[in-house]
């Protein structure tokens, strides 16, 4: 039976996301609403703008279940700004945010949109060649407490990690063909303990 996979739906590359899960065997489910978070094995945090997601998910009502859900142990994929919101700390700023992973993150520190680029990254727990990052205005995790597993670094930051159920990149693994990173997150979701409530 294919996992039920959320796709969060209110800012950034959602359909690009939604590709790569069922194209690793999931079945997609877009959540933008609580009730859309029923029935869910595990959820992506697409990248976009971290602050205006913070206050959608406010808007929505989505922000505490959300929360909750990944305090329960669902499993959780942040993409950029993704990573941002599972930060427990953001620096310069205490914008919305979820604050569940043991991590330190400083936003844009790679610089502004148009200095965007590609680097081939080498990632712990994958085999194979480097994975192609591709990184739009990507944060970094400065600091992370010991309950963090380090999977990735270019120039010395961390751009790729996994505390338990949470598995955050500073990058886009969904603007490429390299499903690498999508495979992983299914696998997470397909090995945890964790039960959706169905109600």
């Amino acid at each position: 039976m294919s996992q039920r996979i959320g796709v969060l739906n209110v800012q950034g590359a959602v359909s690009e996301h939604a590709t790569h899960l069922r194209r690793v065997g999931a079945e997609v489910h877009l959540v933008r609403r609580p009730e859309d978070l029923t029935g869910l094995a595990g959820i992506v945090l697409p990248g976009g703008e971290s602050t205006t997601i913070g206050k959608l998910l406010k808007k929505y009502g989505l922000f505490e279940p959300l929360r909750d859900r990944i305090a329960e142990g669902m499993p959780v994929f942040g993409t950029c700004a993704g990573m941002i919101l599972l930060a427990e700390r953001i620096l310069g700023g205490d914008d919305p945010h979820l604050a569940v992973m043991d991590v330190t993150v400083d936003r844009n520190s790679f610089g502004r949109q148009r200095e965007s680029f590609e680097a081939n990254v080498a990632m712990a727990d994958m085999e194979g060649d480097s994975f192609p990052a591709v990184f739009i205005r990507a944060p970094h995790i400065v600091d992370a407490k010991p309950s963090v597993r380090v999977l990735a670094e270019i120039d010395g930051k961390i751009v790729a990690a996994r505390q338990g159920q949470m598995l955050a990149t500073a990058f886009h693994p969904e603007l490429t063909d390299d499903l690498r990173l999508h495979r992983y997150f299914s696998e997470m979701v397909g090995t945890s303990s964790y039960v959706s409530a169905m109600s």
